[in-house]
C-alpha cells in the first residue's frame, strides 16, 4: 500500500540525521546566525558614524525609533523560501531518498513487499512532507532574523496582516512549494535513470545552473523574449518569477502582457509531471535483481 510505503521511506529518512540536518536546519540556522551578524555590524557601523558626526560638532537630529512590521515581513520569507541555498541544501534530502536504495542495494528487498508505482511514489511523498516541514523551519528562521534586528536596533514590533495579504502569503508559499517539488523531480528522474546518488544531487544543480545562463545572456543571443512561449517553457525559474509577481501582494505588473501567467502555469507544470512520469516509466521497466 502506497500508506505503508510513505511510513516506511519516512522511518528511514528520520533515521538519517546529517541528511535531514542538510536539508532541513542548515539554511534556517545560517540565515539566523548570519542575519544576527548582519544587524550588529549595522549597528556598530552606525553607531561608529553617529561618533564621528558627534567629534566634529555637529549636532544629531533626534530620530524616531523604527517600527519592524512581522505582518509585512511574511510576505517577504514567504517569497523566498525557494530560494537557491533551499534549493540545492534539500536535493541533499532528495538524493538520499531517491537514490539511497540503488546505493545500498535493498531495492530487491522492498520490491518485493510493495508495487513500483507505490515504492516511488511513497519517496516522492515523503519529500513533499520534508518540504512542508523546511519552509515551516525557514519561516520561523525568518521571523526570528526580523525579531533579532528589531531587538538590536532598538525598533518597536507591530503585526499588520489584512485578507489580501493572507491570500497572497497562501498562494505564494504554495508556489514556493511547487517550486522545491518540481526541481526534486530531476533529481528523482537522474536517480532513477543513473542509479546514482551523485547523479540525482548534481544533475538537478548542472541543469539549473544551464537554464541560468540561458536566462541571462541566452536569451539575447537566442534572440527570444522573456515572455514568449521558448523562453517560458524551457526555464522553469522564469516561470516561478512569473507565477510570483502575479500572486504578489501588489498583484500583476503593469503591461503583463495576456496569457503570460498561463504559460508559465503550464511550463511549472511540465516540469514536475514530466520527470515524474518519466521516472515511474523508467522504473517500472528496470532490472532490479541486482540492486
Amino acid at each position: 500500500m502506497l500508506a505503508d510505503s510513505v511510513l516506511s521511506e519516512f522511518y528511514r529518512l528520520m533515521r538519517n540525521r546529517m541528511a535531514v540536518f542538510w536539508s532541513v536546519l542548515f539554511v534556517p540556522l545560517l540565515f539566523v546566525a548570519g542575519g544576527i551578524i548582519f544587524h550588529l555590524a549595522t549597528k556598530s557601523r552606525m553607531e561608529e558614524m553617529t561618533g564621528d558626526l558627534s567629534a566634529t560638532g555637529i549636532a544629531a537630529t533626534a530620530q524616531a525609533k523604527s517600527v519592524e512590521d512581522l505582518g509585512q515581513d511574511l510576505l517577504k520569507i514567504a517569497g523566498i523560501v525557494a530560494n537557491g541555498a533551499i534549493l540545492v541544501f534539500m536535493l541533499i534530502g532528495a538524493s538520499t531518498l531517491y537514490a539511497g536504495d540503488y546505493r545500498w542495494e535493498t531495492w530487491r528487498l522492498t520490491s518485493a513487499r510493495n508495487s513500483r508505482i507505490n515504492l516511488i511514489l511513497g519517496k516522492v511523498g515523503v519529500f513533499k512532507i520534508l518540504t512542508l516541514i523546511a519552509i515551516a523551519i525557514f519561516i520561523v528562521a525568518g521571523l526570528i532574523f526580523s525579531i533579532s534586528g528589531a531587538v538590536i536596533n532598538g525598533s518597536s514590533l507591530a503585526f499588520t496582516f489584512d485578507g489580501s495579504d493572507a491570500g497572497s502569503f497562501i498562494l505564494t508559499l504554495l508556489l514556493g512549494y511547487v517550486r522545491i517539488i518540481q526541481y526534486a523531480m530531476i533529481a528523482l528522474l537522474a536517480a532513477v535513470m543513473t542509479r546514482s546518488l551523485l547523479a540525482a544531487l548534481f544533475v538537478p544543480v548542472v541543469l539549473g545552473f544551464a537554464q541560468t545562463l540561458l536566462g541571462g545572456p541566452g536569451l539575447a543571443l537566442l534572440g527570444w523574449e522573456p515572455t514568449g512561449w521558448p523562453a517560458q517553457l524551457l526555464l522553469p525559474g522564469l516561470a516561478f518569477d512569473t507565477l510570483k509577481a502575479v500572486v504578489g501582494p501588489d498583484g500583476a505588473p503593469a503591461g503583463m502582457p495576456d496569457g503570460l501567467a498561463i504559460k508559465a502555469l503550464i511550463s511549472l507544470t511540465l516540469w514536475t509531471l514530466a520527470p515524474l512520469a518519466g521516472a515511474v516509466a523508467w522504473f517500472n521497466r528496470q532490472d532490479l535483481s541486482k540492486e
